[in-house]
């Protein structure tokens, strides 16, 4: 049983910057990649990014290069997404999942991701 919980949502206005935190709690045997995805009202959850165990690979959906950053530190079993220059278009639900099947690498679907936190919620105004 692995248990997530996402942190540091909030309203912000465009331009502004927020950092989501996600703690990553239970029995995780094995290695996991982790990633944050977020969903928007009526729409398909969507992938934002990813980054590997050890930290040395990240990804980024395109809207989000340059603007947001996912680290990890593994000593204190926490996961981050530094969002700067926010859009309105940024406004969601935004949640952490951990993939344990991954290996060393990343996978940036939906499916793949095998625990997933709660959400926080993020609203950019205009």
């Amino acid at each position: 049983q692995v248990q997530l919980v996402e942190s540091g949502g909030g309203l912000v206005q465009a331009g502004g910057s927020l950092r989501l935190s996600c703690t990553v709690s239970g029995r995780t045997f094995s290695s996991y990649a982790m990633g944050w995805f977020r969903q928007a009202p009526g729409k398909e959850r969507e992938f934002v990014a990813a980054i590997s165990w050890s930290g040395r690979h990240t990804y980024y959906a395109d809207s989000m290069k340059g603007r947001f950053t996912i680290s990890r530190d593994n000593a204190k079993n926490m996961v981050y997404l530094q969002m700067n220059s926010l859009k309105p278009e940024d406004t969601a639900v935004y949640y952490c999942a951990a993939d344990l099947n991954t290996g060393s690498g990343i996978r940036i679907s939906v499916h793949e991701y095998d625990y997933w936190g709660q959400g926080t919620q993020v609203t950019v105004s205009s």
